[in-house]
């Protein structure tokens, strides 16, 4: 009975305090009271807000130009369309800082906007081992997109699960704990991932050049559109993107995850200067380059072969298809078996 009583009053002490601060103005109460604790910049938000319009237009722009790198296109897209929602709402909070929507829409898009971004770039790694050959690396390509696909799923169900719950305990007036709880153990995992992640591409890299300085050019794959395509300046700026944009996201993942573990009135959260330096910048400097080299350019005919989504499937129905067909060389399906004659 105690109990239930300290509930109720817990309750309307918070309705009255939202109600005191309902009608609130910068000139009118301290800033300490709304949603934020400090002034909300609207020319750092405003210029992040058209820097992620900016860099939507190049990833959409890219694929009406190219019709290539679908699910990258779709994942950078996704993750960019919340960054300019979020930045909205931060903008919007600029006018109202004890308004809730603008709160509610930045906290929950800017945090799980990146887990879409992660899905890209864990796509474009099979791409790459199939570039130098699978030979090198320590698992399958197919393995890559088999671990970390369904692992950044679940990171991302985690962060929204948890966004939902903070966003509708806030409207509700209780306590987001439970809901923040959620996002950071998504955050969490969302870092751990990117972690595996970088540990295998660093594999990856060492073993490539090892059997390179042991075995020359027989090393790498021999296909004339890999040979071509190791040797372009486009691919060797591909790599040096990827890797920046990973770093990049693994960087503003971890501060995520130190700023939200101590809740919506922690001390990290309280840092203007730190959110658009590790959540802001870090994440737009990770969409400009992989606009600048987008693996649909970088690619190119490559992006047809095997690695792209379904294509095990078309495999596997062109192999059918010539074992049907009784007029069909042994040489035909041979040369479907080989994986890189696929689209080549």
């Amino acid at each position: 009975m105690a109990s239930v009583l300290y509930s109720s009053m817990a309750l309307v002490a918070r309705e009255r305090t939202r109600d005191k601060y309902a009608l609130c103005t910068i000139a009118t109460c301290p800033i300490s009271t709304s949603y934020y604790f400090y002034r909300v910049s609207l020319a750092a938000n405003a210029v992040f807000a058209a820097l992620f319009a900016i860099s939507l237009i190049g990833f959409l722009g890219t694929y009406a130009f190219t019709r290539r790198a679908t699910a990258f296109t779709f994942a950078m897209t996704a993750g960019v369309i919340l960054e300019v929602i979020g930045y909205a709402g931060r903008i919007q909070s600029n006018q109202n800082q004890w308004g809730q929507t603008g709160f509610l829409m930045q906290i929950v898009c800017l945090t799980i906007a990146p887990a879409f971004m992660a899905g890209g770039i864990y796509l474009c790694l099979r791409r790459i081992v199939y570039a130098f050959g699978p030979e090198n690396s320590r698992i399958s390509p197919e393995a890559y997109t088999r671990i970390f696909i369904p692992c950044d799923l679940l990171s991302l169900l985690l962060q929204a699960a948890g966004g939902g719950l903070a966003s509708t305990a806030s409207h509700q007036n209780k306590s987001p704990d439970t809901g923040d709880d959620i996002m950071v153990a998504g955050l969490a995992f969302q870092v751990l991932t990117l972690l595996v992640f970088m540990i295998l591409c660093v594999d990856f890299a060492v073993r490539t050049r090892r059997r390179y300085k042991s075995m020359g050019q027989d090393a790498f794959d021999q296909n004339p559109i890999f040979v071509s395509m190791r040797g372009s300046w486009r691919f060797k700026g591909f790599i040096v993107a990827l890797a920046l944009a990973t770093i990049c996201i693994f960087w503003r993942s971890v501060y995520r995850v130190a700023e939200l573990g101590e809740g919506w009135t922690g001390a990290l959260i309280k840092r203007q200067w730190l959110f658009v330096g590790f959540e802001g910048v870090m994440v737009i400097v990770a969409c400009f380059a992989l606009n600048l080299f987008n693996p649909a350019f970088t690619f190119k005919e490559a992006m047809t072969g095997l690695g792209g989504l379904g294509s095990k499937k078309k495999l596997a129905r062109q192999q059918r298809a010539l074992e049907k067909n009784g007029s069909a060389s042994h040489s035909d399906v041979d040369a479907v078996q080989d994986p890189k004659t696929i689209g080549v």
